[in-house]
């Protein structure tokens, strides 16, 4: 008998299924335990406190401002010192 072309084995087809498999899950896990990014750059998230007007009469500290800020209009961001 003269074969023209060679097929892929059975093993090598099984062992790319089982190397896309563990890809996907891989992908999966890490995509999940990403979380929200917003989340550990907002004020709270750094461990500051959105406080009106200016960060000195905070009261349980010493707070410093943080230039950018996720709090609201007229709130700015307290970090502790």
């Amino acid at each position: 008998m003269n074969k023209k072309a060679q097929g892929l084995s059975m093993s090598t087809i099984i062992i790319a299924a089982i190397a896309l498999l563990v890809l996907v899950i891989l992908a999966t896990f890490l995509l999940r335990s990403g979380g929200d990014v917003n989340e550990g750059t907002s004020c709270e998230g750094i461990g500051g406190k959105c406080n009106p007007e200016n960060c000195n009469n905070m009261g349980d500290g010493t707070y410093i401002p943080k230039g950018q800020s996720t709090c609201d209009e007229g709130y700015i961001c307290c970090i502790p010192l």
